[in-house]
């Protein structure tokens, strides 16, 4: 049996490596990074041109009608060139929930827009997360949309929202004069937050199936493909400190040739590799809608979080003193490692939710 991807699925992550490396640069990632941009809107249409950003979307809906399988080899080489793009909320949560909820009128009004980059959207679906400090709940009257929510992803680039609400996934405009966004201060500012308040805002209902399991399922295919952005983005620091390690004398010799530095690296490796074998169930049970999805998924992204911090942590050490500066990129993956851990719930909440699908299954 073969457990790894198919050779054509390997030439378009290649594709898809080549053409962020010559897009997705440093400088491009920091001007998103410095507050210049809320995306990186040339990453952006690159990925669209390419037929990225629809790939797990229908033809039939302007995508490329391939599958989940192809969008986590994307997500892994977006998460390896730090990419600056509303991959998450856009496409692993909105669309996703559009495809899955949406009546035939409702994707084919966005379903298209979303897969050419044309339109961006952003999406809540944890039910935990709406509720705010200010205790503003979201809730809907009548067709209107009122509350506050925080945190969410995307949302000052955003065209509109994807909520999941009293049991509800409705989709709000979120350009109307009823909306008011406010950025958030973000740990990686090329991943920028937004605050969003509601104020009987128009909001409609998608129409199809049992919410609250569209809800998770998505939230879970989300966990999957964020654990690639993690592999990706973990491989290239244990890379980058490798490649320092293999430059940097000290005594008269490479650092890289110390046992201890070696031993560092292999430790960086072993957790990426296990978490690259947690994020392939992953992918299998998403693209297949196995029922070992929840625990498939919450394995994932807690081996995949982990991972990356940890290369993130170790590789920003390995360079030592040159690593604390701004120069390097060593700050930017340890900000996306920790913003990645943190966006759909921490590694405490994932680990929760393989616990019961552990004991559901055993049940």
């Amino acid at each position: 049996m073969n457990f790894d991807f198919s050779e054509d699925q390997r030439r378009l992550q290649e594709e898809v490596r080549r053409v962020l490396k010559d897009i997705s640069t440093s400088a491009e990632v920091r001007t998103v990074l410095d507050g210049k941009a809320s995306y990186s809107a040339k990453t952006w249409q690159h990925l669209a041109d390419l037929g990225a950003l629809g790939i797990s979307i229908p033809e039939a809906f302007g995508g490329a009608g391939l599958g989940h399988l192809e969008l986590c080899l994307i997500a892994e080489e977006a998460g390896r060139a730090l990419t600056a793009v509303p991959l998450l909320s856009s496409i692993y949560l909105a669309a996703e929930a559009i495809k899955l909820g949406g009546s035939a009128t409702q994707k084919a009004a966005w379903l298209p827009q979303l897969a050419n980059g044309e339109v961006i959207a952003t999406a809540v679906l944890d039910p935990r997360a709406q509720t705010l400090a200010e205790g503003r709940r979201l809730t809907i009257v009548g067709g209107k949309l009122s509350g506050t929510i925080d945190a969410v992803p995307d949302g000052m680039a955003a065209s509109i929202a994807v909520l999941y609400v009293d049991q509800r996934l409705v989709i709000v405009d979120l350009t109307s004069a009823d909306v008011m966004r406010i950025p958030r201060a973000s740990l990686d500012p090329s991943r920028p937050l937004a605050k969003l308040t509601f104020d009987g805002t128009a909001a409609e209902e998608l129409s199809g199936g049992d919410t609250a399991a569209i809800a998770r399922r998505i939230t879970e295919g989300a966990a999957v493909l964020l654990a690639f952005e993690q592999v990706g983005g973990a491989e290239r620091a244990l890379y980058a400190a490798r490649d320092y390690a293999l430059e940097r004398h000290a005594f008269g010799r490479t650092i890289g040739s110390f046992q201890s530095v070696k031993h560092k690296l292999a430790d960086m490796f072993a957790a990426i590799e296990l978490a690259r074998a947690h994020a392939y169930y992953g992918a299998w049970a998403m693209a297949t809608d196995a029922p070992e999805l929840a625990r498939a998924a919450s394995a994932a992204r807690v081996a995949a979080t982990d991972a990356y911090t940890f290369a993130a942590e170790e590789s920003l050490h390995l360079h030592g003193g040159i690593g604390y500066t701004w120069e390097m990129d060593c700050h930017i993956h340890l900000r996306r490692a920790r913003w990645l851990g943190q966006i759909i719930g921490t590694t405490h909440v994932w680990r929760d939710a393989l616990a019961a699908a552990l004991i559901e299954e055993a049940a």
